[in-house]
């Protein structure tokens, strides 16, 4: 390796174009990073396939190749910055340029929402069976320990504000408004009449209240309730009117608001506790997760069934709205044999998977778990008391690690997408890049072996 020197001392003698004419001893340092590592980790033929990308034909030649737009969606999760960032960061990252497939040279990209419509356009696409299919076919021979699985699950927030009914109910009307006073405006009538500005004042004073009382709040939420109903009606009579025709946006937003208006009416005069609760009007298939945490008894966001061969985590089932992970045993397992074609020997989980159906599931087939014994002692029970603690060890440490790893350090911690599949995307490249880095590392100790 050259000596590192400062570009002031030779700026005048030094030219970057010898990176087009040292491409290969560039490109071999790339390959020694944890990015590099990655790039060498993860199957691009298998995956472009498994999503369907292909090259458009018509039009103007892409800027991304579907390899590069998938890179992109690893990089995004490895590098832990925003879109804008992201594309700044590329101008000016010869390891980030390698890895996306692109040389950008002396130009530059400016349009830092090209990363969200690649984000839109492969969540269209994903199919998370298939996809983590590829992965592991190419993964299972840097994998030891394939017959034992550990499962638990876990909640990946969306960025939002803590919800509360006067919030919501504020969203609501706010947002009628000032759609019913853009029609209004289009169509040259008359604002109805309402007491919108009054509401608003005291919306505003009681949000700045360190203290809400109940009597506020009960006020409040009467009103906004009232509003919503009438800011509702009034805009289905004129669309009925005037033959309005509104975006699709606007339809899905204006059918939350009138599902969270009846969800909370019902909770407010009668006490009937939702069912599919709404929490948010920009994201209304999100739901309330009763964690039961000490610090945070409930999560917004999906819930992700995950299961782990010899550290690699897959997704066995996402869903927003709240499920029991102890009745998913028996599919984790048949899921996993599918995936690996070994009978699974070993199976691993805390005390909620500890059912009398899974207990009889396990037995019947021959699978050791760490479920707390039932009964009198067997005639072996040191030995399933030594194996019961080398399992719970795996689960408690690696898998639950894993979980803490996947928030901190890969993106999933507060997913920032806008819609529900680009969610389902941002969690599934947030854990598959921690798994790509953790085989990448595997793989670069296999060679070092091999050459010694």
């Amino acid at each position: 390796m050259s000596k590192i020197r400062r570009i002031r001392d030779f700026q005048h003698s030094f030219s970057f174009s010898s990176q087009q004419e040292q491409f290969g001893a560039f490109f071999d340092r790339f390959l020694e990073s944890d990015l590099g590592k990655i790039y060498g980790a993860v199957p691009w033929e298998d995956t472009v396939t498994a999503l369907g990308l292909k090259e458009a034909k018509k039009g103007p030649r892409a800027i991304f190749s579907p390899r590069g737009k998938v890179a992109l969606m690893f990089l995004k999760h490895y590098s832990g910055c925003s879109d804008r960032k992201l594309v700044e960061g590329l101008n000016g990252n010869l390891d980030w340029q390698f890895f996306c497939g692109i040389y950008i040279g002396t130009d530059r990209l400016d349009n830092f929402k090209i990363v969200s419509e690649i984000r839109s356009e492969l969540a269209g696409k994903l199919d998370i069976g298939d996809l983590q299919k590829a992965l592991y076919g190419h993964w299972s021979p840097h994998m030891e320990g394939r017959n034992a699985v550990t499962m638990d699950a876990t909640c990946y927030e969306s960025h939002m504000r803590y919800p509360t009914n006067v919030k919501l109910l504020w969203e609501c009307t706010d947002w009628l408004h000032r759609l019913l006073k853009k029609v209004c405006r289009e169509k040259r009538t008359a604002m109805p009449r309402s007491r919108y500005l009054k509401w608003k004042r005291r919306y505003v004073s009681y949000s700045k209240m360190k203290r809400k009382t109940k009597k506020k709040r009960r006020a409040l939420t009467r009103a906004l309730l009232l509003l919503t109903e009438k800011f509702s009606l009034e805009l289905d009579g004129m669309e009925k009117e005037h033959g309005l025709s509104f975006t699709a946006d606007q339809y899905v937003r204006r059918a939350a608001a009138k599902k969270a208006r009846e969800q909370q009416d019902a909770l407010f005069h009668k006490g009937v506790r939702p069912v599919g609760r709404i929490v948010s009007l920009d994201r209304p298939y999100v739901r309330p997760i009763v964690r039961g945490k000490e610090k945070k008894p409930v999560e917004f966001g999906a819930k992700v069934h995950k299961f782990q061969l010899d550290g690699i985590g897959f997704i066995e089932h996402l869903s927003f709205d709240a499920f029991h992970e102890g009745i998913r045993f028996r599919k984790t397992v048949l899921d996993v044999q599918g995936l690996t074609r070994t009978k699974v020997k070993i199976a691993g989980g805390d005390a909620i998977y500890a059912t009398n159906r899974n207990r009889r599931f396990a037995t019947g087939n021959g699978i050791r778990t760490d479920f707390k014994r039932k009964g009198r002692a067997g005639k072996h029970e040191k030995q399933r008391k030594k194996l019961a603690g080398a399992i719970t060890k795996e689960r408690a440490s690696r898998l639950e690690g894993s979980f803490g790893n996947d928030k901190e350090h890969y993106g999933p911690g507060r997913i920032r997408a806008r819609t529900k599949a680009t969610e389902i995307l941002w969690i599934f490249f947030g854990i598959h890049t921690a798994n790509a880095l953790e085989i990448g590392r595997r793989m670069a100790v296999e060679r070092l072996q091999r050459a010694a």
